[in-house]
């Protein structure tokens, strides 16, 4: 199932987009994909459903992020050798973990706004995960039942305020709009691959990312079971999972973002995002 929310920015109503692409307006059903409603018990129940019972959403409706009240982003620093080697970072022998912000959040076609001040505003497509049901101390062989889909994400950076300002990534991670999320959440048994996907990226038409994520270094359920012995995950918590290698750092010379340059990012079986940078 491709799960969607649609509708005006913190107005946006659940949906569905059925067997023909259009997209259905569960709202009558659901109050929202948030909490109980995005547990993969829950979600397979929707299975049932006669979608052309609903009602179409208005054509050309705005795509909000597809889960509602994102509690967490946690973000995974290198995970794919080449992309590390590229940028200059080093990769631990554990992963390095980082928070952006839920303030950050943006659907898939918002505008990304470049801060005040910034002049190294980098790119980053990746594949996201949701989790779905709330996970502590989970075991890698169980990881995979705490999820509830996977969708994509571009973690964007401004490169100074990461390495320059005094530490801590998070500042350079967490502006207003550096963590477009969407089109879909999709659920886990329509991506029975997500360890062989490929993420692409252009800049005003130039492909500047390609990657497949069987390449990462540290997979999926490791992941979750690695954060979650860290800290609780909740339905709706949101873990980026690493870039390919081709950001603008990693560039010679590099190559950052500007007002006006247009991102269109994808993957075949999560759909893609597009939109345009505007100045801050």
């Amino acid at each position: 199932m491709r799960l969607v929310r649609f509708g005006a920015r913190g107005a946006e109503k659940p949906g569905i987009v059925d067997g023909d692409g259009r997209i259905r307006d569960l709202s009558s059903h659901v109050p929202d994909w948030r909490d109980q409603f995005i547990d993969p018990v829950a979600l397979a129940e929707l299975r049932s459903l006669d979608l052309s019972a609903f009602p179409e959403a208005p054509e050309d409706s705005r795509l909000g992020a597809p889960v509602s009240e994102i509690r967490k982003i946690i973000g995974v620093g290198p995970n794919y050798h080449e992309s590390a080697r590229l940028a200059g970072f080093k990769v631990n022998p554990e992963p390095t973990l980082f928070m952006k912000a839920a303030t950050a959040v943006s659907g898939p076609n918002d505008p990304i706004e470049i801060p005040r001040l910034s002049t190294r505003t980098d790119w980053g497509v990746e594949l996201a995960v949701v989790i779905g049901r709330t996970a502590k101390y989970v075991s890698v062989e169980a990881a995979m039942q705490h999820v509830a889909g996977f969708t994509l994400s571009n973690d964007l950076t401004e490169r100074n305020f990461q390495l320059q300002r005094g530490g801590q990534w998070f500042k350079g991670k967490s502006h207003d709009t550096f963590a477009p999320v969407g089109p879909w959440l999709v659920t886990p048994d329509e991506v029975p691959n997500y360890h062989d996907l490929t993420l692409w990226l252009e800049v005003n038409g130039e492909r500047v990312q390609s990657g497949e994520t069987n390449r990462m270094i540290f997979k999926v359920p490791y992941l979750i079971s690695y954060v979650s012995r860290f800290l609780r995950l909740e339905p709706g918590d949101v873990i980026m999972t690493g870039t390919p290698a081709g950001v603008g750092l990693s560039h010679d010379p590099p190559r950052f973002l500007a007002p006006g340059d247009r991102m269109v990012l994808g993957c075949d079986e999560l759909g893609q995002q597009n939109y345009i940078c505007m100045q801050g």
